[in-house]
């Protein structure tokens, strides 16, 4: 018998030294049957001395355990291979970690002999996990108690951080053929998130200390001017991006032969849809569907035109209201919304869309229509009947003060009147609507938007999307804000095609509404928004064969627009476009858009031009706000795909958000927009005019002093492609990576929350949606649960153990809570500070809160 190192060849250890016991002997086994390697590994070990000659010829057999030779040549095992943990360089033994945890008293918390001690790794390291089976009695204030001592003494006496501690429910863990604890199995369940613990404590802030020091941001030494010459002298282009030109057309039967009337003579909506009143009354602009796909409104040129003319006369008719006062309108997704903006226009009002509150939810829905009746001062309110009555309703009464509504006039059942005159705006710079919008970091704003705006961004759809008389399109959007709001109301009218509505609520009813109407008109152009693809993703998976019994066929659909105001959810579209592939649906037809606050359509992808590209982005140089492109599958790597082609008359330019100097191809910073439909600036009642410059009038502080500029408020970058435009140039991509507000600062680096939120629902099937925000510098993840709530403890470790791994940052607070917790606006964004909120408030009742130490 002798003793040999663990670690590599068998070299015979020092007499004061552990290793394993090997043993000669005629009684033990031979072999392994039919594992000759193995074999050869435990039973045919020979012996090497310091310089690694063999010391004979007789063959060893590794008996698996560890020990070395005391005073006459007594062996002593101190334990087991399998039980040997190697932290940090450091050689630590389960089996005194395990002493350790039941010297603690009291041990009534665990059974005695159901512990099981072993490492995973995470982060470059092994790391120490213990398992114990928790008795049936013990409370969990006792539990807690009993762990936290077991974490001093171990740190205390071992000079090592546990990982985790978990406890089991009784009889729980896998058993080896003798009745011991089997360890590799119990690691797997670890591992795998089916372990099932009843309770669990990380302790990741203290053991993993191998993390990257902190970045330093360094004081900005270079100037704007010499970032640009660098560019320049490094042969980097600016990063700019221009769409094609809007131009005007002069030849005036060309005009009448293409149907562009309107469009070139009338700076205003309203002229526009008199002109189509008198020259094409009958023609259908508007057809309403519901959730069975049968037709229940439209509206023609003349009768949209007649109705406004009533509302019109009503609004007229109320000696209160004066010409240029905001008038909110609180309608459902239908034709009555566009009569009712269109009677405001007629009227002179300002019109400020607000989505109604949900019957069901009026202590939630209700005070945000207050906020917005507040804030924009509205003189009147225009809605159904039965809004009206939700208003004046005892429920509406327990959620805001119901006695201050401003005048409410029911447009159902009104006069046929007309009004003394259509209002015609002395000039078109001044104000056609508000767009009053809740951003994803929980602020309500309200943005101008001109006459001048409104002409020139339906202008520019038309010519990107092709838009005329003859045509159809589909829309799948919430008709309240942004583009959305545009395609519902206003695109039709100015362009003449026809818009077949589609309420996003009907899809809750009949999923498969939708895709059916596309096929069943033929649709070529759709828009719907990120909720809408998900919906029908997630709920039409499985019914593909069903949809084509039914003669659902999608191959007519040449372009599938996502209407959003954030980075393209590739993964979404890519599995859209595969699950509808059998259907006919085209794999080039799924793109998206993108707008702000600022500027509510800066690309969309149109009919002409090449397919959207999609570049990978290592996600480290992200983290330090810059951009370096990678191939595809290398580690780190993120996804992106352009948001769309830059609509005509827009220009975009890429700054540094600091220095405010341009940017070179491909660097990362804030996009910058200049366009002839840019909001007029923030709706404010005091006028914070120094917010308003900001954002909406800026300068670069180098090179072009003298254009003015948007800011979007979003991160991006622009890369030029090799592929060729319209007009024979190389294209131009924008790639919008994520709202500059949303980003989390942590560790001196910028993180999206996308992307943390990405690797977490990777992390275990149960986890249905995450979101993460900060909380006082520590990284809060919350999960949605969609399997048992015994599945509700396996997601810590597993969450923790990936943000560490993909993304090196500790995760301070884990919230499990049940499906549809996390706040999700009408456009499928999630709301993190309205969530953030709630956690503060202690309003989730979520189904387990894990602090990790």
């Amino acid at each position: 018998m002798c003793i040999v190192k663990p670690d590599g060849p068998p070299q015979l250890c020092k007499t004061d030294e552990i290793g394993e016991i090997i043993i000669n002997s005629r009684a033990g086994g031979m072999m392994y049957y039919g594992l000759p390697g193995l074999t050869k590994n435990t039973f045919e070990v020979i012996p090497v001395n310091a310089n690694g000659v063999p010391i004979g010829e007789i063959p060893f057999v590794r008996s698996g355990l560890l020990g070395f030779v005391g005073p006459g040549s007594l062996i002593f095992v101190v334990g087991k291979i399998e039980g040997l943990l190697m932290v940090s360089g450091r050689r630590h033994n389960a089996d005194d970690l395990v002493a350790t945890a039941l010297a603690v008293e009291p041990v009534k918390t665990v059974y005695r002999g159901r512990i099981a001690v072993f490492s995973v790794t995470v982060f470059y390291d092994e790391r120490v996990v213990i398992v114990a089976e928790q008795r049936p009695d013990a409370s969990e204030e006792d539990s807690f108690q009993w762990m936290s001592r077991v974490l001093q003494a171990i740190d205390s006496i071992h000079q090592v951080g546990l990982y985790c501690l978990a406890l089991v429910p009784a009889n729980t863990l896998p058993k080896t053929p003798l009745g011991g604890i089997h360890i590799s199995d119990t690691k797997q369940f670890f591992l795998d998130g089916n372990l099932h613990p009843c309770n669990i404590l990380m302790c990741p802030h203290t053991c993993v200390t191998n993390l990257p020091k902190p970045r330093q941001k360094q004081p900005v030494g270079v100037g704007p001017a010499s970032v640009m010459v660098g560019n320049l002298v490094a042969g980097k282009r600016i990063a700019q991006a221009v769409g094609r030109d809007l131009g005007m057309i002069e030849d005036q039967d060309l005009v009448r032969k293409l149907c562009m009337w309107p469009t070139v003579m009338h700076q205003y909506l309203t002229e526009a849809l008199q002109w189509r009143a008198q020259t094409d009354p009958d023609h259908v602009l508007y057809v309403l569907l519901n959730a069975k796909g049968v037709t229940v409104g439209t509206a023609t040129c003349v009768q949209l035109h007649k109705r406004a003319e009533k509302i019109a006369a009503a609004l007229y008719e109320k000696s209160s209201i004066n010409t240029g006062e905001n008038v909110v309108l609180l309608y459902p997704p239908g034709i009555d919304l566009i009569a009712a903006f269109y009677g405001c226009l007629y009227a002179g009002c300002v019109p400020v869309n607000v989505r109604p509150p949900h019957p069901q939810n009026l202590a939630a829905t209700l005070p945000t229509v207050r906020m917005i009746i507040d804030v924009s001062k509205a003189a009147c309110i225009l809605t159904t009947q039965n809004l009206m009555r939700t208003l004046r309703s005892k429920e509406a009464a327990a959620s805001v003060n119901i006695k201050t509504w401003p005048t409410i006039i029911d447009t159902d059942d009104l006069p046929r009147r007309r009004p003394p005159q259509i209002y015609k705006p002395p000039t078109a710079e001044m104000i056609a609507y508000l767009d009053f919008s809740v951003s994803t970091t929980g602020m309500l704003t309200g943005v101008k938007i001109s006459h001048a705006a409104v002409s020139a961004l339906c202008r520019s759809i038309k010519l990107q999307c092709e838009l005329y008389s003859s045509r159809q399109i589909a829309i799948c959007l919430d008709p309240y804000c942004g583009l959305g709001f545009v395609l519902w109301c206003l695109a039709s009218v100015y362009s003449g095609h026809q818009s077949i509505l589609i309420p996003p609520f009907e899809l809750e009813s009949c999923l498969s509404l939708w895709l059916s109407t596309l096929s069943q008109y033929r649709i070529r152009d759709t828009f719907c928004s990120y909720s809408v693809m998900e919906l029908c993703t997630k709920g039409l998976g499985t019914q593909t064969e069903l949809l084509k019994a039914r003669g659902v066929n999608l191959s007519c659909v040449r372009s599938c627009v996502v209407i959003a105001e954030e980075r393209p959810r590739l993964a979404l579209s890519q599995s859209f476009s595969k699950l509808f592939k059998d259907l006919g649906l085209s794999a080039r037809a799924v793109s998206t858009a993108f707008g702000s606050r600022v500027n509510l359509a800066v690309c969309l992808q149109g009919t002409t031009g090449p397919d959207p590209c999609t570049v990978y982005v290592d996600m480290k140089s992200l983290r330090h706000d810059r951009v370096r492109l990678v191939e595809r599958g290398a580690p780190q790597s993120l996804p992106l795909m352009e948001s769309g082609k830059i609509l005509p008359g827009v220009r975009v330019i890429i700054v540094n958000p600091e220095t405010k100097g341009p940017l070179g191809d491909s660097h990362l910073g804030e996009i910058w927009v200049n366009s002839p439909h840019n909001a007029s600036g923030y709706y404010t009642i005091y006028g914070e005019e120094s917010l308003q410059a900001n954002h909406f009038n800026t300068k670069l502080s180098f090179g072009d002093p003298h254009t003015l500029w948007a800011r979007t408020g979003y991160l991006g970058f622009v890369k030029r492609t090799e592929l060729l435009d319209a007009s024979g140039d190389r294209h131009d991509a924008l790639f919008v990576v994520g709202s500059l507000d949303e980003t989390l600062e942590l560790r001196g680096l910028r993180y999206h929350p996308s992307d943390i939120e990405t690797s977490v629902s990777r992390a275990h099937r149960s986890i249905a949606e995450s979101a993460v925000f900060t909380w006082t510098n520590l990284l809060v993840v919350v999960s949605e649960l969609c399997g048992s709530e015994q599945d509700a403890l396996d997601l810590v470790p597993l969450i923790t153990n990936v943000v560490l791994e993909e993304h090196h940052l500790i995760v301070g607070v884990v919230v499990v809570v049940d499906p549809g917790v996390i706040p999700i606006n009408s456009r499928g964004e999630k709301q993190r500070m309205h969530l953030r909120d709630s956690f503060l408030a202690d309003q989730l009742d979520p189904i387990y809160v894990a602090y990790n130490m």
